[in-house]
């Protein structure tokens, strides 16, 4: 069994040896246990995650290419999470899907692993685990959805059920049409084709090394990716032989890199709380002024929904994040590695512009500086985000009357109520949503515009909360806001009427009252009802240790890594 980390399991002649080979000889050939390497291919794919369901068949191609490559493939199924499905919200339990990815490929005789992930949690939650466990590792994303259309017109998922919704809200479109709609929405396999959290965190994998280069975009119902995904698998057999580690990829310049393309291809808000967290795993400093300082600088070049018109079909045929990057180049770390062992900036020379309208040159962006912005003030002390790219121009500087909400279930109660005393002015203040305070960061904060300014043409306001909004949402959206009001942040203590002034240039989100006023207060007894006190199980945990979104909303005992081994036989 030579060095291979499964010789701990399978080598020698003892008991246990004989047993861990015996229970796996149900189709395992003796030559398995004679030094090859052990591949687990830890799949996230589930009826209730439709966005993941085909990786059964990715993975199915990876086993192809482990065999090939001379490595001994096992299928490990792990914690699937399915945005649009689980409640009250999949960012609860993306800590506890990479907690239980991490322990079971330290728990079991593997000696690499292949991750397969796609919906927005998933591959967050993955890297995690791989920096936590740091086994050679390789991500291989699902893919985005093809394009669906309806009456004619391109349907961006996610994007534009926020749109219709808000049509439908506020009369122009019917009832009967929305539903209409449902059928070509999702028009294959595959996450959301826009530059959702799902393909922007493919994205943000490929550009931290973790992706084969080339492969992030690639759609989910593209013969390609399984192509791909049957390289990956002989990958991972090489990374084992050549022990190239999680901590040998995720450096400084990784993030570096992953912050110049979530700016350039104008990613969610979501990957800078996932960046944050990954960064903790692999014991890399980063923090909230990194993603401002790194970005700041970086043109928009992806003219992609939420932020522009196309999908991400079109950026895969337009010439994919390889081409983006190139015209980056010199904003690259030049030293960070990737999964095939050479550097990032390596793999950018073939790429090319087959498209300018789907991809910008340097020379003619859509946005000269795009990158996420981060605020500070009197309501996010320790900070809060804005995406720029998604918000409107004149609303970027603002003052307007506080019109606060203490949850979700208050919103919705209140919103569409024609006695709200609101106008297009107003800043909508909703608070109770970050991780402690729901609990686990919902995406909420883009609440809906109330319905008497959509009947008056309204179709953006300045909004500020302490959850997340998802990566397919838009509008000139605060969130973030740290600490959240359920940590004793100042958000909690917020009125109806204050006057909250935005200042996205000067990074800043305060509230103008008289000095000490804000300070003195103390929180309305209704504010602190609505926050969650969760008594048992996996809620009572997560919120009496995950930390705030400026740490990446991590438990604190599971930042760091501790690596793969296993000091205990089992027998």
């Amino acid at each position: 069994m030579g060095e291979q980390r499964s010789a701990q399991w399978y080598g020698g002649t003892d008991r246990n040896a004989y047993i861990h080979r015996a229970w796996m000889r149900r189709g395992l050939p003796a030559h398995a246990f004679d030094g090859r390497p052990h591949i687990a291919i830890a799949d996230t794919s589930s009826d209730l995650t439709p966005c993941n369901a085909h990786l059964r068949e990715v993975a199915e191609s990876v086993k192809q290419g482990v065999y090939e490559a001379g490595g001994i493939p096992l299928t490990l199924p792990v914690v699937s999470l399915g945005e649009t499905l689980v409640r009250p919200t999949a960012m609860l339990w993306r800590n506890m899907a990479a907690m239980a990815a991490e322990e079971l490929l330290r728990a079991n005789p593997v000696d690499g692993v292949v991750l397969l992930g796609g919906c927005d949690k998933t591959i967050p939650a993955l890297l995690m685990a791989a920096a936590s466990v740091d086994l050679p590792a390789v991500v291989v994303p699902g893919g985005p959805m093809l394009t669906g259309t309806f009456r004619g017109q391109p349907l961006g998922c996610g994007t534009d059920v926020w749109r219709l919704s808000e049509e439908v809200r506020g009369g122009t479109l019917s009832a009967e049409d929305f539903t209409r709609s449902e059928s070509s929405m999702i028009r294959s396999r595959g996450h959301c084709n826009t530059m959702g959290t799902a393909s922007t965190m493919a994205v943000v994998a490929e550009a931290l090394g973790m992706v084969p280069p080339g492969l992030a975009g690639t759609p989910a119902a593209d013969s390609r990716l399984l192509e791909a995904a049957h390289g990956a698998g002989g990958l991972a057999v090489g990374m084992v032989a050549a022990d190239r580690r999680p901590a040998t990829l995720l450096t400084r310049g990784s993030f570096h890199n992953a912050i110049v393309a979530l700016a350039a291809v104008g990613g969610s808000t979501n990957a800078v709380v996932h960046l944050l967290a990954i960064a903790g795993r692999a014991g890399v400093p980063l923090t909230l002024d990194d993603v401002d300082r790194i970005g700041a600088g970086v043109p928009l070049l992806v003219d992609l929904q939420p932020a522009g018109r196309y999908l991400m079909e079109d950026l895969h045929r337009a010439g994919g994040l390889a081409a983006v990057l190139r015209e980056v180049r010199d904003l690259l770390d030049p030293e960070a590695l990737t999964v095939t062992g050479r550097p990032l900036v390596e793999h950018l020379d073939d790429a090319r512009i087959w498209d300018g309208e789907v991809i910008r040159t340097r020379a003619a962006p859509l946005q000269e500086h795009a990158g996420i912005a981060v605020l500070y003030g009197d309501l996010a002390p320790t900070g809060a985000v804005i995406k720029p790219a998604a918000a409107s121009a004149h609303l970027l500087r603002h003052r307007g009357r506080a019109v606060v909400f203490d949850s979700v279930e208050d919103m919705h109660a209140r919103i569409d109520d024609p006695d709200l005393d609101v106008d297009a002015d107003s800043v909508l203040v909703l608070r109770g949503c970050g991780p402690r305070g729901y609990p686990g960061m919902p995406e909420v904060a883009n609440l809906p515009l109330p319905a008497k300014l959509l009947r008056a043409g309204v179709r953006d306001m300045v909004r500020v909360c302490d959850g997340r909004m998802s990566g397919t949402a838009y509008g000139t959206v605060v969130l973030h806001v740290t600490p959240e009001a359920a940590a004793g942040g100042p958000l909690a203590k917020v009125r109806s009427g204050d006057p909250v002034v935005l200042d996205v240039a000067a990074r800043r989100l305060d509230v103008d009252l008289p000095p000490g006023e804000l300070a003195a207060r103390e929180p309305d007894p209704a504010t602190v009802a609505a926050f969650a006190r969760p008594a048992r199980g996996w809620e009572a945990l997560y919120v009496r240790t995950v930390q705030q979104a400026d740490a990446g909303a991590d438990l604190d005992f599971l930042v760091g890594s501790t690596g793969s081994a296993v000091s205990r036989e089992s027998h």
